[in-house]
């Protein structure tokens, strides 16, 4: 099946301001843009057949360009990642048959992540959309938490039935849990990684859907999917020793430098 990678990257971002163009530096010292790390690590997935950045915002076009990444450009008026995803595709001619998003805030996705999305979501016919979700540890079940105590958007939660499909995404630390997994190697909790490979019709359907109340109260695209009767695929993901987290607020910058740092992360 053709793969297409699309990386939606938008200047205005409510939390972070031109997040894309922030540098983060890497273990051997070398500083390199968010976007760029993204699409580097968009780049070492195998089985992709091309990889493209989407964005509406021309210092990001020439960044990117300037790195060595196509560009595609998009509208002003996509509302979030999956809508750009929708829009690059199209304007690629639409026919790859796997589209996934890494969104550009993600440049600590390992590439079997993306792997294992794709594979699960090829063996699942009846799903439009894959996502992955990583098993917290103790510790970065204490992150959630404490972003949560101090009033801070962190990463996403998702809970899943028996046969995978997604039962709700938040970002609030879902389930409830009261035990303490301080030191835990598993908890209850599974974090959503932000990555999504789409079916070409449930991505070309996404943008003429209505926005619901539950995508509208906790800022989530994938929720218009559950909202309008979609089934999603909940691929669990392993770890293998890396680190995950995304970078959601400029409070994050250190804490991925550190991670990055620590496992040797270029």
């Amino acid at each position: 099946m053709s793969v297409l990678i699309v990386i939606p990257a938008r200047y205005a971002s409510t939390r972070y301001p031109g997040k894309p163009l922030a540098e983060l530096t890497g273990a051997t010292g070398k500083t390199r843009t968010l976007i760029e790390r993204s699409w580097r690590a968009a780049c070492d997935v195998d089985g992709v057949d091309r990889v493209v950045v989407a964005t509406d915002d021309d210092r990001i076009k020439e960044a990117a360009e300037g790195f060595g990444a196509e560009v595609v450009m998009t509208s002003t008026e996509c509302a979030n990642g999956t809508e750009r995803c929708a829009e690059a595709h199209a304007a690629l001619g639409g026919n790859f048959e796997v589209v996934v998003n890494l969104q550009g805030d993600a440049p600590l996705t390992p590439p079997w992540f993306i792997e294992d999305l794709v594979n699960g979501l090829k063996a699942a016919p009846d799903m439009g959309l894959a996502t992955p979700v990583l098993r917290c540890d103790g510790a970065t079940l204490n992150s959630l938490l404490q972003d949560r105590r101090e009033g801070r958007v962190g990463g996403t939660t998702a809970v899943f039935a028996a046969d995978h499909s997604a039962l709700y995404f938040s970002k609030e630390v879902i389930p409830y849990q009261s035990g303490a997994y301080e030191d835990a190697d598993d908890t209850p909790v599974f974090h959503h990684v932000g990555v999504y490979a789409y079916r070409p019709d449930a991505l070309a359907a996404y943008p003429d859907w209505p926005v619901g109340p539950l995508e509208t109260l906790e800022g989530l695209e994938q929720l218009r999917f559950l909202e309008n009767g979609r089934k999603i695929l909940c691929v669990v993901v392993e770890a293998r020793g890396r680190e995950f987290w995304e970078l959601n607020n400029p409070q994050d910058m250190p804490k991925i430098e550190s991670m990055m740092l620590k496992m040797g992360l270029e």
